[in-house]
């Protein structure tokens, strides 16, 4: 039997996705859809042109829903995208780099790592050198704000290296789309890649991809999956105004939907951005007070997610420490550093300056250990 008493508790999600949804996207979930259905499919339709123009993307680009975790669509794309004779070089700072380098070793695609600390970003002279010397290397991949620490990556400048060299660029954008102000157009961004509940501030269900038409014609036929086929989900999607190869999520469609509607209504991705970015600085000044130092120095640091050195004090546990934090209503993360004991605070979903001081109050009340 379930306990309500627990799981009907409401907090407040602090972490990079899933994250606190407004009760708009909620309600958005209470009426069934029929996949095959026009009403349905002509909102799948207007859902990629929007997603499209929060890319800034023009004709040039499509999107591709895909169902699954975020993960599914970072999969789809490297198997999808690169070739049986070609190469991709995976920068990584983090968890997410290594996934790809993972994925990408399970279904045999021919790669190299440029691996760097996950406190570091990239030296982008070495970068060029790498490209430089190794002509072997077709595709570049890189993830944009690596959660595993909060820091952000230079996408745009890493963009540009990579078609100096004329490379296709790809980018996990999954915890930065929609939350950071960016042109994909010109950060010459081939393939990007987010998730339905992140940013956007939808519920999980699928990921997406925008594609640059041109490149998405070219990997007809070099697919390593079925289900996760890209060319085929968009031609599908194409020539049936809006269906899904395989049944899709509807509900978290039309949550994701809604969660479209409410980022125009707050001013676009730029306004949403400003508000993360007063989240995270009133988060790491109050944090800062009680003596939690932030890992990633500012100039570095995304407004999405971050990272705080553990207490060094033998009483300190984060399951304690996390247990109290929630029953004050707020959820945070682990840390996943490798060298440091950590703990991850998220500023992103429905969360204002408001809830950022409460968690303050409720971060000293929760220091047990003191």
């Amino acid at each position: 039997m379930i306990n309500n008493n627990s799981t009907d508790k409401p907090y407040i999600l602090l972490t990079p996705g899933p994250l606190t949804t407004s009760s708009g996207v909620r309600s958005a979930m209470l009426k069934d859809w029929c996949t095959w259905d026009n009403e349905y499919n002509s909102l799948v339709q207007d859902m990629r042109k929007r997603v499209l123009n929060v890319a800034e993307a023009g004709d040039e680009y499509t999107m591709i829903p895909m169902q699954g975790s975020g993960t599914f669509s970072v999969e789809a794309v490297l198997t999808s995208v690169i070739g049986e004779n070609e190469n991709v070089l995976i920068l990584s700072n983090g968890a997410y780099g290594d996934r790809m380098k993972t994925i990408c070793n399970t279904a045999k695609i021919s790669n190299s790592i440029y691996k760097i600390d996950q406190t570091e970003t990239y030296n982008l002279d070495y970068l060029e050198e790498l490209l430089k010397k190794n002509e072997s290397i077709t595709h570049l991949a890189v993830v944009h704000c690596e959660t595993t620490s909060g820091i952000l990556n230079p996408i745009k400048e890493i963009g540009l290296i990579a078609k100096k060299y004329n490379k296709i660029f790809i980018v996990d954008a999954m915890s930065s789309f929609g939350g950071i102000h960016f042109s994909i157009p010109e950060y010459q961004i081939d393939f990007l890649i987010s998730s339905s509940n992140k940013c956007i501030q939808g519920v999980p269900g699928f990921g997406f991809i925008i594609a640059k038409k041109s490149e998405l014609l070219k990997c007809e036929g070099k697919a390593r999956s079925h289900s996760l086929d890209i060319f085929d989900q968009w031609k599908v999607m194409e020539n049936g105004n809006g269906k899904w190869r395989f049944t899709s999520p509807t509900h978290v469609v039309r949550a994701f939907y809604q969660a479209l509607l409410e980022l125009e209504a707050e001013g676009g991705v730029k306004v949403r951005e400003s508000r993360y970015k007063e989240n995270q600085n009133t988060l790491v000044k109050g944090m800062d007070a009680l003596g939690f130092k932030a890992i990633i120095p500012l100039e570095k640091q995304s407004p999405i997610i971050t990272t705080f050195y553990a207490p060094k004090h033998p009483e300190y546990n984060f399951e304690t420490f996390y247990s109290k934090l929630k029953e004050h209503g707020f959820v945070i993360y682990p840390g996943k550093l490798t060298k440091e004991e950590s703990f991850r605070i998220g500023n992103i979903g429905e969360v204002y300056f408001e809830d950022i001081k409460t968690l303050i109050s409720s971060v000293e009340k929760s220091m047990f250990w003191k």
